[in-house]
């Protein structure tokens, strides 16, 4: 019996499921679906001014490609940590404030306050980098060379950081007065599109580019589906994991460079609170397996928008600041639940079930 047309082309309900950018676009368009319904106002995007005088995009869509953008950028580095170790890093959110604190320190030059740049913001940057990338280094050497499961050693940095974070200015807050510091966390004067979501752009092509030109992507992923192999292969899983903690300490060093740029100083108790878990979510609702191995960079970058979408969701819709982390939990919980492989599995089998049941009817 020939075959129809759909399946001549490869395309089946199977499929479809299967495919790991199911679930993370399919819980987009849940969303949006849920937010046409019950509020069409809630994807209206205006052309205004901001406080300085320029013509800036607003509305819900630019807020969740605004503040949704570190946690990109960090959902990046997070994917590849995972894929490599089969474990996440709980540390990021406490690094931010320490990278955070560097670039006022270095921008601050170490008073409280300040007017003009004491170091240009590029030295800082880099600076904050450099740290960062210790820092990662740091948990990179615990689980690579020590064996310590991920979780448990970036617990240290997890309850550390923000006191080093502090102590790098002297408990102090530091403020820096000059316009153009809010750039990064905001807008460029006379382009309408949020600067966080340019940067985020940016480090999304670099890591395509270095997925697509270099072995890293390759080599993380057999690491993480069988250590012993790939050193059979000539892999060094040592470096490999080391590596991928110095590189999510980049991605670490950038987000705070934006969200010390918002506000133009910080507050090291609250600066990327539980931002961790939402990188860990984003990479989980990507349909990554948090055991590690294969990973699809696309879907956990889309998983970290959708998991901004449903925040600024909720917060539309007035749920407390307090209830907010019960709420999007269980959204999440249900989304990762769909997203694992048995029930990816049963749901195929139900679809090839169902198909089979149509064509005995006919």
């Amino acid at each position: 019996m020939g075959k129809t047309k759909t399946e001549k082309s490869g395309f089946s309900f199977s499929a479809i499921l299967r495919n790991q950018l199911f679930i993370p676009i399919a819980a987009l368009l849940l969303l949006a679906l849920f937010n046409l319904i019950m509020d069409p106002s809630f994807y209206a995007i205006r052309l205004g001014e901001n406080a300085d005088g320029f013509k800036v995009l607003s509305g819900n869509l630019i807020s969740i490609l605004d503040m949704g953008s570190e946690l990109a950028i960090l959902a990046i580095g997070m994917t590849l940590v995972t894929a490599a170790t089969g474990g996440q890093d709980i540390s990021v959110g406490a690094t931010i404030a320490i990278a955070g604190s560097v670039i006022l320190r270095v921008v601050c030059g170490g008073e409280q306050s300040v007017t003009e740049y004491k170091a240009p913001i590029i030295v800082a940057l880099i600076i904050a980098i450099v740290v960062s990338m210790i820092f990662g280094a740091f948990n990179g050497m615990l689980v690579a060379i020590f064996n310590i499961q991920p979780m448990v050693a970036t617990l240290i940095l997890f309850t550390a950081g923000r006191s080093i974070a502090a102590w790098i200015n002297n408990n102090t807050l530091p403020v820096v007065n000059v316009k153009s510091f809010g750039v990064f966390g905001n807008y460029i004067p006379g382009f309408p599109i949020p600067t966080p979501f340019i940067i985020a752009m940016i480090c999304v092509l670099l890591i395509f580019l270095v997925l697509r030109f270099t072995t890293i992507g390759l080599y993380t992923q057999a690491v993480g589906i069988n250590e012993n192999s790939s050193r059979l292969n000539g892999i060094n899983p040592i470096f490999i994991k080391f590596l991928t903690f110095v590189i999510l300490g980049i991605c670490v060093a950038v987000a705070a460079l934006i969200k010390v740029s918002r506000i133009s100083t910080i507050n090291y108790s609250v600066v990327a609170k539980d931002i961790e878990m939402d990188a860990i979510l984003a990479v989980a609702l990507g349909g990554n397996a948090l055991s590690g191995g294969k990973f699809n960079m696309t879907a956990s970058i889309i998983g970290a928008y959708v998991i901004q979408f449903l925040t600024t969701t909720l917060y539309k819709f007035k749920v407390q600041s307090d209830a907010l982390p019960a709420y999007k939990a269980v959204v999440v919980i249900l989304l990762v639940v769909l997203s694992a492989p048995v029930v990816r599995e049963k749901l195929t089998q139900l679809g090839a079930k169902m198909k089979a049941n149509k064509k005995e009817v006919s």
